[in-house]
């Protein structure tokens, strides 16, 4: 729906993903999410900045690098489903799932740019803050993102290639001479390699911050 909550939602035509398009490796997903647009309820956003991360015993910085915990079990499933994680002891962040069952991997969703549902979006955003959020910080990080989607515990695991309360819309995808690849944001392992895909020159993209080591 509108984001002023009434009629249909205006993405209700655009034809969601399948399963077999995430059932590939993670860094041919990625760049792939670009321009697709996910909608969660009343919000939709416009997918402007993600990072990939592979299998077990292959990448260092993937949560499923160790093996399959009851924290990760959700990216051991079927491709296509949503896993959110609280990291910090503060944030939600939000990923997809890639390749077959049994594998774990997936896609972090960075940030976008909040195309339908902005005053909701707005709202979430704002609460507790000391002054209003900008537009384009509204889904800036992947922290912002989730919380302007409404995404938390409660939507981990949720399926997005079958009717039900989120999806990933096929939207316009990034034309290939837009995408950017670079080392990943802020993580101490595997920092090197470029699986942190963007839209060149959108505003909504976040600043990238390599990982400072912290002291003790």
């Amino acid at each position: 729906m509108p984001a002023d909550g009434s009629g249909e939602h205006p993405l209700a035509g655009s034809a969601p993903l399948t399963r077999e398009f995430f059932d590939r490796p993670t860094h041919e997903v990625a760049p792939d999410l670009l321009g697709r647009v996910f909608v969660h309820g009343p919000v939709a956003v416009r997918l402007t900045e993600v990072e990939a991360y592979g299998m077990p015993g292959e990448d260092p910085a993937s949560h499923t690098y160790r093996g399959r915990t009851p924290r990760n079990a959700v990216m051991f499933g079927p491709p296509g489903h949503l896993y959110v994680y609280f990291t910090y002891g503060m944030h939600f962040c939000a990923n997809l799932t890639c390749l077959p069952e049994g594998i774990g991997s997936g896609v972090l969703l960075r940030a976008g740019e909040v195309i339908s549902g902005i005053e909701v979006a707005l709202a979430r955003r704002s609460a507790g803050a000391s002054r209003t959020v900008a537009e384009r910080d509204l889904a800036r990080g992947p922290a912002r993102l989730a919380v302007a989607l409404g995404l938390a515990r409660e939507q981990n695991g949720l399926d997005a290639c079958v009717p039900g309360p989120i999806s990933v819309r096929a939207g316009e995808p990034a034309k290939a001479g837009s995408i950017m690849s670079g080392p990943r944001t802020g993580i101490s392992s595997g920092r090197e390699t470029p699986w942190r895909f963007w839209i060149d020159g959108d505003r909504t993209v976040s600043p990238y911050r390599p990982h400072v080591p912290r002291r003790r």
